[in-house]
């Protein structure tokens, strides 16, 4: 089989590592991808995502057989509708499907229309009337830019006076709609499934860490870290989130006309009345999926083609019992203003560790050298036993980078850990 993957991150290189590895592979490409997809696939260049019409040319031109799209924006756009109406399979929500993650206030309104648990909300086309419904609620609330915000369109204000300010940089930055959500108690995990119309497979869980620096401080990243199982999420709360959250989910698009195909990741917040929905992101995470692929031990080719034609009742996904964790190595000021083009040296030393990965996200080549190309640049990733095994073997492959304009925290999985996770 042909496949063309889409991307150019960390997750895009994770899953160009695994899906190399599957039987059913023929000739594999990538656009754009990046030096480390690069050791799977053959990367085709001058052709940017947003090039719908060239891509599924290109794909007819070169015999493709399935196309794995990475990212959320062109799923959001419409590719994957484009790929299925030249015959060509492609592992994505179609775009109406695709609100799920594009439009937050149609995913409220699913919920609510559904009765499937999520926080209470309010949706506003002025900055007036948002703001005197902060003032009525109070603080701590949350604000939501609509649309695809890369992670950072939400902002947990404290105070009443954050959270207004936080409404008005939503229309200041040319938004027409905000949504303010109730602050909701708990811990967040996230859990993610395989979902074919009604048919819904959970394929595996998580945690992250959002904030740039230790003890879960400073600002708010696209991931600076994560770690797979998510001890939070017993079989028990998994059972719930896909019977009262995700099936339900399914269903309702089923019966809206959009019937889900893809990878369907639910952000959750584990509250003292059970799992409710913080938000749908219709594409693996990122950096999850760094730490989902090392655990998976599936044929990831056979799996995704599966869930994309139709075929998703015959799988059952199969998983390690190791843990897995995965560190973001960053450029300095990220997710601020930085620097680009300096040198990395020692991934080849830090892959040659036991259990250790090197994926890599912001780089490219100068010559022969690799170089910085971004804000998150490497996430190096390790399996083991146990969370703590998992976790040293990561900061030991970290100790072999040379990369002096980068940094990343040293605490990832502190809380897990913390609380007697081995």
């Amino acid at each position: 089989m042909n496949i063309l993957l889409l991307g150019s991150g960390g997750r895009e290189h994770a899953l160009a590592w695994k899906l190399a590895q599957s039987p059913s592979m023929g000739q594999f490409y990538a656009i754009p991808g990046n030096p480390g997809i690069a050791e799977h696939a053959e990367l085709i260049e001058g052709i940017p995502l947003s090039a719908h019409d060239t891509i599924v040319k290109w794909c007819q031109d070169h015999g493709i057989d399935f196309v794995v799209v990475g990212p959320e924006a062109p799923l959001v756009a419409g590719l994957v509708d484009r790929l299925e109406a030249v015959g060509i399979p492609a592992f994505g929500p179609t775009a109406a499907a695709a609100r799920l993650e594009g439009s937050k206030l149609f995913t409220k309104e699913l919920c609510k229309a559904n009765s499937i648990p999520t926080a209470a909300f309010g949706r506003f086309t002025s900055a007036a009337e948002g703001a005197a419904y902060v003032r009525q609620q109070g603080a701590p609330i949350v604000v939501k830019a609509d649309g695809l915000m890369a992670g950072k369109g939400v902002v947990v204000a404290l105070s009443e006076e954050e959270a207004v300010d936080a409404v008005e940089q939503v229309f200041a930055g040319g938004g027409t709609e905000v949504l303010i959500e109730e602050f909701m108690e708990g811990e967040e995990a996230s859990l993610f499934a395989l979902v074919d119309g009604e048919t819904v497979v959970l394929f595996g869980s998580a945690q992250d860490h959002k904030r740039a620096f230790d003890g879960d401080l400073g600002p708010n990243t696209g991931g600076m870290g994560a770690y797979s199982p998510a001890p939070v999420l017993t079989p028990e709360l998994e059972r719930r989130a896909l019977d009262e959250i995700l099936i339900p989910t399914a269903r309702a698009m089923v019966a809206a006309g959009a019937p889900y195909r893809g990878v369907l990741y639910a952000g959750l917040m584990l509250t003292a009345d059970g799992p409710k929905l913080v938000e749908y992101n219709c594409r693996f995470g990122d950096p999850e999926c760094q730490v989902l692929m090392p655990r998976f031990k599936g044929d990831l080719v056979q799996v995704l083609h599966a869930t994309a034609t139709g075929q998703l009742a015959q799988v059952t996904p199969e998983w390690s019992q190791d843990a897995a964790m995965t560190v973001v190595y960053a450029s300095r000021g990220y997710p601020g203003p930085h620097q680009v083009g300096s040198p990395i040296g020692g991934i080849e030393a830090a892959a040659e560790l036991d259990g250790v990965l090197v994926f890599q996200a912001g780089t490219r080549r100068k010559g022969v050298a690799l170089v910085s190309n971004g804000g998150r640049v490497l996430n190096v990733t390790a399996t083991g036993a146990t969370l703590g095994e998992a976790r040293d073997r990561a900061y030991a492959g970290i100790a072999r980078i040379d990369w002096p304009d980068g940094f990343y925290r040293s605490d990832i999985g502190w809380r897990a850990l913390g609380k007697g996770a081995r």
